[in-house]
Parts: C-alpha cells; structure tokens; sequence
C-alpha cells in the first residue's frame, strides 16, 4: 500500500472491544439502557407499553438467533422520532417462517410463535442477506 494511504495507528483505548450479546437477558438489558437514555437525551416520549414491546421483540429476535441461526453474530439498538430499531444477525441463510397459529399440534408445539410476535408488534421488519453469509433481521418498534 502506498504510504500516502496508509494511517498512524489507532490509540489504545480503555473500551474493550464491542461484541454482540451472548443472551437474551443481555440485549434486553441493552436496550433498556439506549432506549431510555437516548429518549430522556432527545426529549422524545416513551410509553411503557413500547418498552415492552421492544424488549419483547429483543427477546424473540436473540432466541430465535440463538435456537435457529447458529448464534448472535451483531446486534445493535437505535432510537429515533420514528421508533425503536432492533437488528439481530445470525449465521444462518435461512429465513424465519411463521407456522400456521392453529393446528394440530399448536398446544404442544415449542417453537413457532416469536415471528408472528414480532411481525405484530413490529411497524417494520427486515430481513437482510449478509455478504460473508448469515442474514440481519431489523425490526422498528414505533414509539407512539
């Protein structure tokens, strides 16, 4: 590489290294902390009933991630006037599928619910491709 592109090194910092969360729990916690810090920061409202529906959205994105993707591979939270945008990336190519609500086995069945949760409380979603494999879901809790 010529040297008129090359840069100084970057300082050391104090930060350790972002990475995604690991549970559930986790990015509930985290976006509980940017949601409500980034609303008070903005003076934007925030009702109680869209915390809780995006810490549930949270929830159903990281376990489906976890249970269907191969693991939470990115994460991240953002707040704006037009909601509360949660992206989960995992390492499967496969896109989530919403099993029929009533059918034979919809008493016993475990898994097959949080898609529609989200879809539902979610103004938006998005399901994305990742270049290196893997797809990032993005799903916009409106905030009003």
């Amino acid at each position: 590489m010529p040297d008129i592109h090359r840069t100084g090194r970057c300082a050391p910092t104090d930060e350790p290294p972002r990475r995604p969360p690991c549970r559930p729990a986790d990015a509930r916690r985290a976006v509980q902390r940017v949601v409500t810090d980034r609303c008070r920061a903005r003076h934007l409202p925030l009702r109680q009933q869209t915390m809780d529906d995006a810490l549930l959205v949270t929830s159903e994105l990281t376990t489906n991630a976890i249970v269907h993707g191969g693991g939470i591979t990115g994460f991240d939270v953002e707040v704006d006037s037009g909601g509360v945008r949660v992206s989960v990336s995992d390492r499967s190519d496969e896109l989530p599928v919403a099993t029929a609500p009533v059918d034979g086995h919809a008493p016993t069945r475990r898994h097959g619910r949080g898609w529609p949760i989200v879809c539902h409380l979610a103004r938006d979603v998005r399901v994305c491709e990742l270049p290196c494999g893997g797809k990032r879901i993005t799903a916009v809790v409106p905030l009003g």
